[in-house]
């Protein structure tokens, strides 16, 4: 067991982190016109700047990636230059800040894509689950299969988004790799049924994973690049029939990429970590560098993980919509506030950048 404080200065790469406490990325649907951050995303973030890190919401890479109501992208000059603010605002508060890249894949609607066109997804075949558009849930709409050809302009576009992110301030992406959206639709069978060379066996199902991940290191270095995987979480209706084979193989080849930092999502995302037997300590022991543990954590769970080297940092996520002052409140044993679930999607700044600090 180790004595190592979760409050403790970290070096990750080549940036120092204040803590070990990550904020983790949480879509808040609040983007302006043009998918640009909002007015009030630079103080948001701020006010959190005392994480070690941030890892900013979830912006998509193209308009094909968008599968929400008011999520930012990362693909025009105007979104970048609207980023920028809020990276210069957390800088000059002391904070670090990656932000995660994201393809939603088939978790979209006819609604959010150019001229109505459907959803594209490894194949077509729907996704169970919901998506935020015109104001409401509403069911995803039924996917289009990627044609082979197509699959190098995804990479591309993970590429021009990462540039586009160094170009915004950020210190680094997190590729979003889970939670059922395009990566992890490729890379689970449950939702790949291709018969090319991305689909099939296990090395083709993480091919294109492995491909964006080798670009966007390639490309702002893998120092500056994490991934966020969740190798048994049902979410947006995805499944993996061998997901250990399947993850550790992963694993194994992100390490050969040096990536700066592994994000995994233990058990079903925002639900229980014991879903589905996994060993996460695999995981740990293929990767060399930092290991993120994400999911159901607690100060205590958190505590303890840490001294018996589970990870290296923690992501806690709902609990940094209430409480700006997270880091502090976890270290000095203050009660922690509750957000309100009516104002966490959409909207102004109720329930955004209204919840007050400690005094």
């Amino acid at each position: 067991m180790t004595q190592t404080s979760l409050f403790a200065p970290y070096t990750m790469g080549d940036i120092t982190l204040s803590n070990r406490i990550v904020m983790a990325p949480l879509t808040r649907n609040r983007a302006a016109a043009g998918l640009v951050p909002s007015p009030q995303a630079a103080e948001y973030y701020t006010q959190r700047a005392s994480a070690g890190l941030i890892i900013s919401e979830a912006s998509q890479v193209s308009q094909q990636g968008q599968g929400y109501q008011d999520t930012p992208g990362i693909y025009t000059q105007e979104q970048i230059t609207g980023w920028r603010v809020v990276t210069d605002a957390v800088h000059a508060a002391g904070g670090k800040i990656f932000m995660q890249l994201w393809h939603v894949g088939r978790i979209s609607h006819v609604d959010l894509q150019k001229d109505g066109a459907a959803p594209v997804a490894p194949s077509a075949i729907p996704a169970k689950g919901k998506t935020f558009v015109n104001n409401g849930f509403v069911e995803v709409s039924a996917p289009r299969a990627l044609e082979f050809e197509e699959l190098p302009g995804i990479v591309e576009d993970f590429r021009k988004a990462a540039a586009n992110a160094i170009m915004a301030g950020f210190d680094g992406v997190e590729i979003h790799g889970a939670n059922g959206y395009l990566l992890d639709q490729f890379a689970k069978d449950g939702a790949n049924h291709r018969t090319d060379a991305y689909g099939g066996s296990i090395e083709n199902r993480a091919r294109l994973m492995l491909e964006v991940a080798a670009a966007v290191a390639g490309e702002i270095g893998a120092n500056r690049t994490g991934i966020r995987l969740s190798p048994v979480s049902p979410a947006n209706g995805i499944s993996c029939s061998e997901p250990q084979a399947q993850f550790d193989h992963i694993v194994r080849e992100l390490d050969k990429l040096e990536l700066v930092y592994l994000h995994i999502v233990e058990g079903s995302t925002g639900g229980a970590r014991d879903n589905a037997p996994f060993d996460y300590d695999a995981l740990r022991a293929a990767f060399r560098n930092t290991y993120i543990a994400n999911n159901g954590y607690d100060l205590p769970l958190a505590k303890q993980q840490l001294a018996d080297n589970k990870a290296d940092l923690f992501a806690f996520g709902r609990p940094f919509i209430a409480n700006p002052d997270l880091v502090k409140r976890l270290e000095t044993g203050a009660a922690l506030a509750e957000p309100d679930r009516a104002t966490m999607y959409g909207g102004g700044t109720k329930g955004y950048t209204d919840y007050p600090a400690l005094a």
